[in-house]
């Protein structure tokens, strides 16, 4: 981050565990405040005291939002907005994907209420959120917004279903956008798609479904979260500033678009 970035708020969603949790650490480490927002409140709760613990409770705002309910994410950019000032910095990260004991739900099965769940998530909830962060970053002339997707929202899906996979590949289209829009306000967009990432989402590292990951992944092993959170922090940084528009993978190699 630049020396400007002790004056940035960052926002991160699903910013309670894995990735998200990994990103808000990184912001805080880079000199941000952070706010995270979590769907869970146990664990929102946990990773306040943790994050306070180490960074200071003065720089951590953390709350229970659900995405899928509008109302929770005005009230919770308001009270943000209250507390401290309006984001320069907004990171997408939450996301869910439904699965049963034998894993995604066949196409054929697909129930419009998982559908509707999993989009109002993965894509209507980061459309709300960018909705309510970019008045302030026009106004400040400054914005970085980070969505997280996923490589199964570019290459042919092998673990995650069918409304996962296209709430994914959704996101470029939403960033291509805003990108359209609002480049030429000091705002970038970009997109990190992180391949199999040792989270609570893909399960124990040892799990049949890991193993085989593991086993067609180039690098070898399963990525960790700190290293996507890495590639989010310098795109949301000052020095990302003529970096707009793209989605970068992280992945160890399994989808390489060269």
């Amino acid at each position: 981050m630049s020396r400007n970035a002790t004056a940035r708020i960052a926002v991160v969603t699903g910013g309670s565990s894995g990735i998200g949790l990994a990103t808000a650490r990184h912001l805080l480490q880079r000199g941000c405040r952070v706010a995270v927002f979590g769907q869970r409140r146990t664990n929102v709760e946990s990773a306040a005291e943790a994050l306070s613990r180490d960074f200071g409770s003065e720089r951590v705002f953390a709350r229970a939002v659900e995405l899928a309910e509008p109302a929770q994410i005005e009230a919770s950019f308001q009270e943000l907005q209250n507390y401290w000032g309006k984001p320069e910095i907004l990171v997408c990260s939450a996301g869910i994907s439904p699965k049963g004991p034998d894993g995604p739900t066949p196409f054929e099965e697909i129930t419009l209420d998982e559908w509707n769940a999993v989009l109002s998530v993965n894509l209507t909830g980061t459309l709300l959120c960018c909705q309510a962060a970019m008045p302030g970053m026009v106004a400040q002339g400054f914005g970085r917004i980070v969505l997280v997707g996923s490589i199964a929202g570019r290459a042919l899906p092998k673990i995650a279903g069918t409304a996962y996979v296209a709430s994914k590949a959704a996101l470029a289209g939403l960033a291509r956008s805003l990108v359209a829009r609002y480049a030429a306000e000091g705002i970038t967009v970009n997109v990190v798609a992180p391949g199999r990432i040792a989270t609570e989402m893909a399960g124990p590292r040892d799990s049949a479904v890991n193993r085989a990951a593991v086993a067609r992944i180039p690098a070898g092993r399963l990525g960790e979260p700190a290293e996507v959170a890495a590639v989010i922090c310098f795109l949301a940084s000052d020095e990302a500033a003529y970096v707009n528009g793209v989605t970068i993978d992280v992945n160890g190699g399994e989808y390489a678009p060269l």
